[in-house]
């Protein structure tokens, strides 16, 4: 399966008219860009956008889009977003679209030496734990009768067969587990709802906070915008049949080895 880099917009045709999707994340650069392009899905009848604080990118005003804040660190809160979203039913499409690669305290390792366990701690809480408490509570309220997707976004540095340069050793290694979780999320969900799908999803390198401190070495062509990302990730999506649930899947389709 192959993905146009020219994409300009994208319905999801796959999914049944009227489909209600919720964003873990919204206020991010991706996380905007998927609420955007879900909003201009004639076929979308609600968006909820999980914000994780004041700060970050603005959703807008439509009617479509139901706003609720969560903290990707606190059980509670999810527990309580996911609630919020399940409450005019079953939800065909779920985004979480939270990373981190560097911060306060969390920086991408060139070697071993540089290694902390506080680094590690907060790679996976927020690259890992976070995402997987997310899916503890969606994923019991997709829908069962049509397709629905469970997606979280991953990276191509998370695949253990793909490992060739080393380095960034907490971002690769939470990613890797993020892999692991959908895969063994995926195993459970099909005995539960044979049309659901658990996936993870590469955007490519994007123009973002994540990636903006590491840009200098990215090739021509090679730097995404958000929104185009976004509707190369949402042609993968409307692709995807549930027989390919618990895999890694890049922005132009390709299937990626976890």
């Amino acid at each position: 399966m192959t993905t146009s880099r020219n994409a300009s917009s994208a319905s999801l045709l796959s999914l049944p008219n009227g489909y209600r999707a919720a964003v873990f994340g919204a206020s991010g650069g991706l996380g905007s860009a998927f609420v955007a392009a879900l909003d201009a899905d004639e076929r979308c009848a609600v968006i909820h956008a999980g914000m994780r604080g004041a700060s970050g990118h603005d959703v807008g005003t439509s009617p479509k889009v139901r706003t609720f804040q969560f903290d990707l660190e606190n059980e509670s809160s999810i527990e309580a977003g996911a609630a919020a979203c399940t409450r005019d039913g079953p939800l065909h499409l779920v985004l979480v679209t939270t990373g981190m690669l560097h911060g306060p305290g969390l920086r991408p390792e060139k070697t071993w030496r540089s290694l902390s366990a506080a680094a590690l701690g907060r790679a996976f809480a927020i690259n890992a734990i976070g995402p997987a408490l997310v899916a503890k509570h969606v994923l019991g309220s997709l829908a069962t009768r049509d397709k629905a997707v469970f997606a979280v976004l991953s990276a191509r540095v998370g695949s253990i067969a793909d490992n060739r340069l080393g380095g960034w050793h907490a971002y690769r290694a939470s990613k890797a587990a993020l892999n692991m979780l959908v895969r063994t999320f995926a195993i459970e969900l099909t005995a539960r709802n044979a049309t659901a799908l658990c996936i993870a999803l590469h955007p490519g390198t994007v123009d973002t906070a994540l990636s903006r401190p590491f840009q200098a070495g990215v090739k021509p062509g090679s730097l995404f915008t958000a929104t185009h990302s976004v509707q190369c990730l949402m042609r993968v999506i409307d692709q995807l049949e549930a027989a390919q649930s618990g895999r890694l899947f890049a922005w132009d389709g390709s299937e990626i080895p976890s």
